[in-house]
């Protein structure tokens, strides 16, 4: 084995400087979403710029700690962190501070840290730890079962703080099964199964059915007519509608009224501009007013009086796209796209199995956020209040979206080695 030429050697700068250039862009922005005359000091640690610029200088030392952290050691203790994350999210829901509806918060001061997002990197380590080993075969049920277990488990004990948004979070596992070998059907299913859900609300049942069951028989027909095959379709079938027949009970039962209310909003079933349709509706004002080139730094009017709520966190795109307009817009949505080729790029590079599905593992999860961040803003998804990484206000997602990428970093400082 090579010994190392230094503490630095074969990191991929790139990946950082990506890194540093998406959390400067926020804070700028996160400065410029509650700018206010009174306080125009940027190191103010009144303000959530100020907060921010703690949150940031806290999540470097993290990056240059782990940095310094001999790789074996994620994978070597993968299932501990999980363990103590599972903890934490039961420990939550009964001592928790509830903030905006979801009691999935510890407050310690003046500052709060929600366990949820440290829950998906603790997954992100213990799912690519299963996976990497030797035997482990996806085809196998009980090696599917418990690798769901592993995805599933963190997701219901946040639903139960109603943070549904960040449970939802959890489903870009699927991709890290594809990776690992899980046949295609099963991630189909978990595309399908929301538009399916969709149309269950938009449709009439019997309809639907009648169509599932014409989609059933014509693959039956087609197929191989061997008694697998007849159990797994008739399986499916069953069990899309059963799925399709819960959904209004789980939308008018199960969902918070004002998660309900969104979704009505994105059908257009409901069109309330004042109640929940008003930050959506704002959000596509904010961004629209700011044309090609923006309305300059500082001068955003939908930003500076307010009309967008929560727009240092999950409407912070709000910010970009008033001020910097399409080309700021286009700039930071250029930035991600190369930070997720970046990391598969490097996942694929890996040596080390558990290198590389964990990379697929980041990739994953800052994908999902990316996409249903923006697609919030833009009107395209129901609003579930999940962050931007690394450009949204708040400390909990920034450590944790920060630890998640440069632990991947260190692995990759070694992808020639077996770790």
């Amino acid at each position: 084995m090579k010994k190392e030429k230094g503490i630095f050697y074969r990191i991929d700068w790139i990946l950082v400087v990506i890194y540093l250039a998406l959390v400067l862009i926020g804070w700028l922005n996160i400065y410029a979403a509650v700018y206010d005359e009174a306080h125009r000091n940027i190191v103010d640690l009144h303000q959530k710029y100020g907060k921010q610029m703690i949150f940031i200088i806290a999540a470097i030392l993290l990056a240059m700690i782990t940095l310094l952290i001999e790789p074996k050691f994620f994978s070597q203790f993968a299932n501990f962190f999980y363990g103590i994350s599972i903890l934490l999210l039961i420990f939550v829901i009964f001592t928790g501070k509830e903030i905006s509806g979801s009691k999935s918060w510890f407050q310690i001061g003046g500052f709060g840290i929600q366990p949820a997002e440290f829950a998906k990197l603790a997954t992100c380590l213990a799912l690519a730890k299963y996976l990497a080993a030797i035997d482990i075969n996806l085809k196998k049920p009980l090696t599917l079962i418990i690798a769901g277990v592993l995805i599933v488990l963190p997701g219901i004990l946040i639903i139960l703080q109603h943070d549904t948004g960040s449970a939802i979070v959890f489903l870009a596992f699927i991709i890290v099964l594809y990776r690992a070998g899980l046949t295609g059907f099963i991630p189909l299913s978990v595309v399908l199964l929301p538009l399916c859900g969709v149309f269950a609300l938009l449709l009439p049942k019997l309809i639907l059915v009648a169509i599932l069951f014409l989609v059933s028989a014509s693959v039956y027909l087609y197929g191989k007519r061997k008694l697998r095959n007849i159990l797994i379709i008739g399986a499916v079938f069953l069990a899309s509608v059963g799925f399709v027949l819960s959904v209004d009970y789980t939308v008018n039962k199960v969902l918070e009224p004002h998660q309900r209310q969104r979704i009505q909003v994105l059908l257009g079933s409901n069109t309330d501009l004042k109640g929940a349709g008003y930050n959506v509706n704002q959000s596509l004002i904010a961004i629209g007013s700011g044309r090609f080139v923006g309305k300059g730094f500082l001068e955003g009017t939908q930003t500076k009086y307010n009309f967008v709520p929560e727009q240092s966190t999950d409407f912070i795109f709000c910010t970009i796209g008033e001020e910097q307009g399409f080309i700021g817009s286009t700039i930071i949505i250029c930035l991600f796209i190369s930070l997720f080729i970046r990391i598969i790029l490097s996942a694929e590079r890996q040596r080390a199995r558990f290198s590389r599905l964990y990379g697929y593992g980041v990739a994953s999860i800052l994908f999902f956020h990316f996409a249903i961040n923006i697609g919030m803003t833009l009107g395209l998804v129901p609003v579930i209040g999940i962050p931007l990484p690394f450009v949204s206000y708040g400390g909990s997602s920034l450590w944790a979206f920060t630890l998640l990428l440069f632990i991947f970093i260190r692995q990759d400082s070694l992808r020639y080695e077996l770790i």
